[in-house]
């Protein structure tokens, strides 16, 4: 901390309410009320999204569900170091859009998804909870909805004990005195009102140097996978409330809640040391103040305090920095780990101050003397450290939720910092024991020092080439695997397992490696069965006596720390009759999508168009053109090439164009003739699908769809539809949701010059990906040129 942040701490010293916001999903919560929440008024502040976002879009990559609930969860905490507040979560699994709270409920497991709720309440012990939505419709989405009941609910079964009652071993029933409701002005639906309660928000932090509408801006714009880039706001800014529950508040939130230290006994001595310290605390030598603090430390131990802070000012007004690293960024589970403890005391202080280590039994003390750096080295044991993996996805989960058995684990956005060591600084006799995580740094020539997590990872790795495999005909066809070794001196052997009736060779292959981080690919065979269509090859990695089943995925962006994570090394096996014809595909990459492999694994060549190449290549040379998710979204040349794209169609080509969200668009027309983009979807992908025009072509050639090509599909069936269609579209499909009308816009083609244009709301970028047979089926048949 800066000498302002630790006098804005100090004075956070002085409050001791809370207040936990709730909503349903990363991006949900106002940024800006919770900067104020937690910069001016200072009290404990928190937000608890019910998911992690696995279920949306991804503006900046490839990652899907898993992957991108991991990516959102760091860029909430991203978001929360900017604006203040803490982070938690529930086993809730984002499993997409949502049109009733029922639907939630019954997918989430409601009980469960309720049973964390209370959980966080009875740890976090808000005085007031604050929803994004409300209880009803008007949340405009199944997810918004349930959050808001699910708080109303909580309310009550937190404070009594025969709810829940596993986790009173842990914690205590606790009363939360109002549930209010953050009214909203957005999506063209005002909910506000000024017989409302009302507080302006837009004040300016003199101490931070921003206002709360720069820090909420700051905050929100660390949600780029979903493109929220905020700008600053500066100036007043109203916030609205509606009262759910409780003791409803006429002119502020925290009306009736005594928020200052007398709200607990034998706090008078507390207060007065504080007073002397805020008053006393000198910006230019905040290690004046550290005597007056460890008095409190002293004083407050047996109180209820903010013990964290208190701990983190005292280090900050000595100048202690420290950390745990090690000398390389990953390492086997199974082999030792050289770490050290870095520690410098960097203040003027009159008081000896000693750094102690323990691990294993065994403990290190040093002296910390000024300005000079001191170091611990140590070796952690093979098996000391677990593997890294994300502990919510750890187990194999279902839909609707996330496997987590220990109840300590439920709500932590991520995983806890190791205990198989323990720091503590001494300030004489006072002990405070830090808590840092385990990282590996390096200097990148650009960037400059470069954080990152420590990765512990099963001895080795395997990664199969696709995640989903979709076989033609009863032909084998060749995948490579791609083994990694986190360790010297390794050997094991690789088994691959299919379905009964299909057949791989090799059925094992014995490999070794020398170095750590070595890799090399092994191709294998897989021939399919007659009669078994579906089924899932596996990969057992056998080494050192133990069987490891994990393949490597890295989450890298600048936002965020890098992520490490060890799915289960599998991939899907699909068998269908498919038909392929004009395989010559240009692409043109969008938000970003896996089409383009899925493609290129059932026989196309696929060739990844530049923006140059659309403006002044020959496009004829190609069968058909796709544009990626979300092109009309992100492109900023899509208005110079729009017109290539269009004669290209023009001369007799065909143009398919994946679904793009409707505000903002880069250009008003996406087609050769009008049509809008609507908000439009079906979420459920089992919804039955309808045939409005059974004899056109792209249901019968070169492949003859059917109802069945509908099954299995995942996640959704599509969105962002079609609206506003002009007639010279032709409308595929209907479909919709239980009790929606049927939706017609989800797939509409037109001929134009020679060639054809598809715009599909469908979700082909998850559809194909997951090797779903239908979906690849239809998607063939729209890239086949049109007959004339």
């Amino acid at each position: 901390m800066d000498a302002a942040s630790i006098k804005q701490g100090l004075e956070a010293l002085n409050v001791s309410g809370s207040v936990l916001y709730l909503a349903a999903h990363p991006d949900d919560e106002n940024t800006r009320l919770l900067a104020y929440l937690a910069k001016e008024k200072k009290v404990r502040t928190g937000y608890l999204s019910l998911t992690r976002g696995d279920g949306g879009q991804n503006l900046i990559g490839t990652e899907q569900a898993d992957f991108l609930g991991l990516l959102r969860t760091q860029e909430l905490l991203a978001a929360r170091s900017i604006d203040g507040a803490e982070q938690f979560f529930t086993r809730a699994n984002d499993f997409g859009f949502s049109t009733n709270p029922e639907e939630s409920f019954k997918i989430w497991d409601k009980q469960k998804i309720l049973s964390d709720v209370v959980w966080v309440i009875r740890k976090f012990q808000p005085d007031v909870i604050i929803t994004r939505f409300p209880p009803d419709s008007r949340a405009g989405h199944g997810h918004h909805t349930a959050s808001a009941m699910l708080a109303q609910e909580a309310f009550k079964a937190a404070a009594d004990p025969r709810q829940f009652p596993e986790q009173l071993k842990l914690v205590k029933p606790w009363q939360v005195t109002r549930v209010v409701w953050n009214t909203f002005n957005f999506g063209g639906n005002n909910t506000t009102s000024e017989d409302q309660l009302k507080i302006d928000v837009g004040g300016y932090n003199v101490l931070l140097g921003k206002s709360y509408g720069e820090l909420a801006a700051a905050s929100r714009s660390k949600h780029r996978s979903q493109g929220f880039g905020a700008a600053a706001q500066r100036g007043s800014a109203f916030e609205y409330f509606y009262p759910l529950a409780g003791k409803p508040a006429q002119s502020d939130l925290f009306e009736g809640i005594n928020l200052s230290l007398n709200r607990n006994a034998d706090m008078a001595k507390v207060q007065q040391l504080l007073n002397q310290i805020n008053k006393e605390y000198q910006v230019a030598n905040p290690a004046a103040s550290l005597p007056m603090l460890l008095t409190l430390r002293k004083t407050t131990k047996s109180l209820p305090f903010k013990h964290e802070l208190l701990d983190e000012l005292i280090l900050a007004c000595a100048g202690i920095w420290m950390e745990a690293n090690v000398s390389a960024p990953e390492y086997s589970v199974t082999a030792s780990i050289p770490m050290q403890v870095q520690a410098i005391n960097r203040a003027t202080i009159i008081m000896p101050v000693r750094l102690r280590f323990s691990s294993g039994g065994t403990s290190q003390e040093l002296s910390l003397k000024h300005n000079e750096m001191q170091s611990i080295k140590v070796n952690l044991p093979p098996s000391t450290l677990k593997t890294s993996q994300p502990y919510w996805l750890i187990q194999p989960h279902p839909l609707g939720n996330y496997i987590v058995d220990s109840l300590a684990l439920r709500g932590l956005p991520e995983n806890p910092d190791p205990d198989v060591f323990q720091v503590s600084v001494l300030f004489g006799k006072e002990e405070i024991k830090i808590q840092r995580p385990l990282i590996y740094k390096f200097t990148d020539p650009a960037r400059g020092e470069i954080y990152q997590p420590l990765v512990v990872a099963p001895p080795v790795t395997a990664n199969l080439s696709e995640a989903a495999a979709l076989f033609t005909g009863t032909e084998a066809k060749t995948f490579s695997v791609r083994l990694r070794s986190f360790k010297d001196n390794v050997t094991g052997v690789l088994k691959p397992v299919v379905p009964a009736g299909w057949a791989v060779t090799p059925a094992q292959v014995d490999f070794s490696f020398a170095k750590k981080g070595a890799e090399k690919t092994i191709t294998l065979s897989v021939q399919p069965a007659g009669s078994q269509h579906t089924g899932v090859m596996s990969l057992n990695v056998m080494v050192e006596g133990e069987t490891y089943h994990q393949g490597l995925e890295r989450i890298n962006f600048e936002h965020i720390p890098l992520q490490t994570v060890f799915p289960v090394a599998e991939m899907k096996l699909a068998q269908t009759d498919l038909k392929i014809l004009h395989k010559r595909i240009g692409y043109v990459a969008g938000a970003g999508d896996l089409l383009p492999q899925a493609l290129t694994q059932v026989g196309y060549e696929v060739t990844m168009l530049s923006d140059n190449e659309v403006l002044y290549s020959d496009l004829s040379r190609f069968d058909a053109i796709v544009t990626g998710v979300r092109l009309y979204n992100v492109n900023n040349r899509i208005s110079a090439m729009q017109p290539r794209l269009l004669k290209y169609v023009e001369m007799g080509g065909t143009l398919l164009v994946q679904y793009n969200v409707n505000n903002p668009l880069k250009i008003e027309n996406l087609g050769p003739y009008p049509f809008e983009l609507s908000r439009n979807r079906v979420t459920n992908e089992q919804s039955p699908v309808s045939f409005l025009v059974p004899e056109h072509q792209v249901l019968n050639y070169p492949n003859k769809i059917t109802a069945k090509d509908f099954d299995g599909w995942v996640q959704e069936r599509g969105l962002y539809f079609s609206a506003s269609t002009d007639t010279k579209y032709t409308a595929i499909l209907a479909m919709n949701d239980p009790g929606q009308a049927p939706q017609q816009g989800s797939l509409i083609v037109a001929p134009y010059g020679k060639g054809k244009y598809v715009y599909t709301g469908l979700s082909f970028f998850r559809e194909l990906p997951a090797g779903v047979p239908g979906a690849f089926r239809l998607f063939v048949n729209l890239l086949a040129k049109r007959e004339n």
